[in-house]
């Protein structure tokens, strides 16, 4: 039985919008490398992108004295990634939004980013820090697995 391999890759990005994309590129470039299917990478860019953009607006405040962090854990069957901020993070997890009174405008359009993010993983998990003002969001993806 051989070990399993963990491989971790860690990037530290601006508090400013654009800069989501370094993340998603080095998630798709990690991914790829551990042989996941197209579709599956397409999911992971989209859910990273969904993350970086929360941090930056939400967690960080568009303050560009802070900064995001990305961690990408690889083992052999899955890919973790942590996307830190200094933010107070929520007090609830996500609900499933009113598509219908969204697309009727009797919602606000926003606030779909958590709901696209669970769709698109296999886990999704926001985490809030011990110390109150730093907080971040676990997506796992698994080799072998479609998004539920």
């Amino acid at each position: 039985m051989t070990e399993p391999k963990t491989t971790t890759v860690e990037v530290r990005l601006p508090t400013k919008m654009g800069y989501e994309k370094v993340a998603m590129s080095t998630a798709a470039s990690v991914a790829k490398l551990m042989g996941f299917p197209e579709d599956r990478i397409e999911d992971l860019k989209t859910a990273v992108a969904e993350a970086c953009i929360n941090a930056i607006e939400h967690g960080n405040r568009l303050n560009e004295k802070l900064s995001v962090g990305v961690v990408l854990r690889a083992d052999n069957d899955e890919l973790e990634v942590k996307v830190l901020d200094d933010g107070r993070g929520i007090t609830t997890q996500p609900s499933k939004p009113d598509i219908d009174r969204k697309m009727h405008g009797e919602e606000d359009a926003r606030g779909m980013g958590m709901f696209l993010i669970q769709a698109l993983v296999d886990e999704a998990e926001w985490v809030t820090g011990s110390d109150g003002k730093s907080s971040y969001v676990r997506l796992v993806i698994k080799l072998g697995k479609a998004a539920a």
